[in-house]
């Protein structure tokens, strides 16, 4: 009996995961039982973030004027079995894709520089160019293939496409489900590539001080895996050839204790 407690024990302790390596942004708060309510205790300041453009980066422009459309040379206007191409096809299909030079092209105008240049820095100087062709045009530009990737201790790993190009981190961890009770939160790899190199950082989620940093805000492309805390083998492997051995151990006490009575 005592060997079945002394197995229970080891796998109890080797899997319990503490608040502290489990609750998000703590700042002395994790399992205090006087916080002040209705009030605010901290406020923090940030910078705020623009994402600027790159190459290989896709484009949706739109152009909408008074000119009449047979002279309206920006509007892709393209009929395929009697629905417009925006209707059939896939939008990253028939966006403009940024060159390795950071331009985009157009008909008359010829290329246009967009690389890095914030998205509202893009819209206007297509907004100025327009001017001169069209008539009052409005020019509307969005980044379509704003994407990121989660992976290790994630509920859905995979890759996310946004259609907001400025979403904090913890955004884009809700929208990847979360991450595992099992998930390491306080080092959390993020490898970014920016002009022309590939960055490799660390990040610590269980700091409430984490809104202040740089990262707080993703990139384009960012890569962010999340390890484990080394509970998993308990929880995973340990935990479950524990319960097999109590079950087969128990199973033979009372067979022994039926024979012997």
């Amino acid at each position: 009996m005592r060997i079945l407690v002394l197995f229970a024990s080891l796998a109890f302790l080797g899997s319990c995961v503490p608040n502290r390596k489990y609750v998000y942004l703590q700042k002395n708060d994790v399992n205090s039982k006087v916080l002040p309510k209705d009030t605010v205790v901290r406020e923090y300041s940030y910078e705020d973030f623009a994402y600027k453009i790159q190459p290989e980066d896709i484009l949706s422009v739109r152009f909408e004027s008074l000119t009449p459309q047979q002279y309206d040379f920006f509007t892709k206007d393209i009929q395929l079995a009697g629905q417009s191409l925006s209707q059939q096809a896939n939008p990253l299909l028939i966006g403009e894709l940024v060159d390795n030079e950071g331009m985009v092209p157009f008909p008359v105008v010829g290329k246009v520089k967009v690389a890095g240049l914030t998205i509202y820095e893009a819209q206007d100087t297509l907004q100025k160019i327009a001017n001169q062709y069209l008539q009052n045009p409005i020019v509307k530009v969005r980044l379509i293939n704003f994407r990121i990737t989660f992976l290790g201790e994630v509920n859905r790993e995979g890759t996310i496409t946004l259609s907001n190009n400025r979403v904090s981190l913890m955004e884009a961890i809700g929208l990847a489900g979360g991450l595992t009770d099992l998930a390491d939160k306080k080092n959390i790899k993020l490898i970014r590539i920016r002009n022309g190199q590939t960055d490799v950082q660390y990040i610590d989620l269980l700091d409430e001080d984490f809104m202040q940093s740089p990262n707080f805000f993703i990139n384009q492309n960012d890569l962010i895996i999340v390890p484990a805390l080394r509970q998993r083998p308990y929880r995973k492997y340990v935990g479950q050839n524990v319960s097999l051995a109590i079950s087969a151990l128990t199973l033979v006490v009372l067979t022994i204790n039926l024979l012997t009575n």
